[in-house]
C-alpha cells in the first residue's frame, strides 16, 4: 500500500521551521509527496527529504519557480496514473478545463481555489487539497490529502492540520 501526500497553495517563500512541523505532522507517514502549485519558491521542497517528490507551478510561482517547474503532469503508480495541474481561472469550470487537460487519467490533483474536494465522475477521482496554510476565510485551519493506492483501487481522505502543529 502506497501513501501519497497532496498539499498545494502553499504560498511561502522560504522553507520556515513551522512548515516543517506542519509537514512532519501530516506526511511522515508518506512516500511521496504531490504539490499542486502556488508553492512561491520551489526551495520549500526541501522540507520533503528522502519522499518521492512531484511538483507543478501555479499562477503564484515566482519566475525560477516558474521555470523549473511544470505547469501540469502526468505521473504513474501501478496501474493508475494520476493528473498534476495546480489549474486556474474561475473556480466554477476549473474541473470541466482539468477534464479536458486530463482525458485518460483515473485521478487528478489540483489546486487554486483553496477549498478541499474530493470528488469522483465515474471511475475518476478528483482531488483538491485546499490550502495547507489555511489561508481560507474566516481563520480556517489549513487542509491537505493523503492519497492511498493499493493493488485494486485508490481512495483519498482529507485532513485539517491542527491549531498546535
Amino acid at each position: 500500500m502506497l501513501h501519497i501526500g497532496i498539499l498545494s497553495d502553499t504560498h511561502l517563500s522560504a522553507c520556515t521551521d513551522l512548515f516543517q512541523r506542519q509537514v512532519r505532522h501530516a506526511f511522515s507517514h508518506c512516500q511521496a509527496i504531490i504539490h499542486a502549485g502556488d508553492l512561491v519558491d520551489q526551495r520549500i521542497l526541501a522540507a520533503f527529504s528522502g519522499q518521492e517528490v512531484h511538483a507543478v507551478h501555479g499562477n503564484m510561482c515566482n519566475t525560477d519557480t516558474q521555470a523549473a517547474l511544470p505547469p501540469h503532469k502526468t505521473v504513474g503508480y501501478g496501474r493508475f496514473t494520476i493528473g498534476i495541474c495546480h489549474g486556474a481561472g474561475n473556480r466554477l469550470t476549473i474541473e470541466d478545463r482539468l477534464l479536458q487537460l486530463f482525458p485518460a487519467v483515473d485521478c487528478i490533483v489540483y489546486g487554486h481555489t483553496h477549498i478541499p474536494r474530493r470528488t469522483k465522475i465515474g471511475n475518476l477521482l478528483l482531488l483538491n487539497p485546499g490550502s495547507f496554510r489555511g489561508t481560507g476565510r474566516h481563520g480556517a485551519m489549513g487542509t491537505y490529502a493523503v492519497l492511498t493506492i493499493d493493488e485494486h483501487r485508490l481512495s483519498a481522505s482529507l485532513h485539517e492540520l491542527p491549531a498546535d502543529v
